[in-house]
């Protein structure tokens, strides 16, 4: 079978990274995390004081900045350094949803993540690959769950890595990162036509793999 380019979509904290990597590793794919190169401009931009909405600003460090993802995904280098944990912050979170409003932002992004799927025998995970990046992909998948789930979801990995945690905080920043993704003026965060819904509320993550290779083999 000819190398695929697998597209998954869906709102923060339904689980897509968790399943992209699986999925990629049953496969003998490559993952690739691209809400981590966002999450990679939006640390250096505020290490830097830059102003989220300064989009011409952003552009330019992104253009000058150097994002690398190794190890599957699992690693995410900047410049050289390992920024794998310090982008996984709330704060990061936050902001990697503002950067990524801005279309020249985006353009830059878009252009390096095809030339990364490029070959095929990947498996992307965002929010406008199916529909943005690529949108003639093999296979495409929108993953979703119920809101309170995502939250609890999100606590339990901050508690896991010893930061607070607070349940209700947590579901009110990912209603407000779910609107600003589904109604940014550029690529906003929508199911692609022919996108597989997979839920993951009521799912294992052996179910949701299970489901994913079954419509990647039909």
């Amino acid at each position: 079978m000819k190398p695929l380019v697998i597209a998954i979509d869906g709102p923060s904290g339904a689980g897509k990274s968790t399943a992209g990597r699986a999925l990629a590793a049953r496969l003998g794919y490559v993952f690739i995390d691209t809400g981590a190169m966002y999450r990679a401009l939006a640390l250096k931009a505020s290490r830097r004081s830059i102003d989220a909405g300064d989009a011409a600003v952003l552009a330019e460090l992104l253009k000058a900045s150097r994002i690398e993802l190794r190890e599957g995904g699992r690693q995410v280098l900047l410049d050289g350094e390992d920024v794998t944990a310090s982008i996984r912050t709330r704060d990061v979170s936050a902001l990697a949803s503002r950067v990524s409003v801005h279309p020249a932002v985006r353009r830059e992004m878009v252009a390096r993540q095809r030339e990364l799927g490029r070959d095929g025998g990947v498996v992307l995970d965002g929010r406008d690959i199916g529909t943005a990046v690529f949108p003639d992909a093999d296979v495409k998948f929108y993953v979703d769950a119920d809101v309170r789930h995502r939250a609890e979801r999100r606590r339990a990995e901050l508690q896991a890595a010893g930061a607070a945690a607070d349940l209700a905080a947590i579901e009110h920043e990912i209603r407000e990162r779910d609107h600003a993704d589904m109604t940014r003026s550029d690529s906003p965060l929508t199911r692609a036509p022919g996108a597989l819904l997979v839920d993951t509320t009521e799912l294992t993550p052996e179910q949701v793999i299970e489901r994913m290779l079954a419509a990647v083999r039909a």
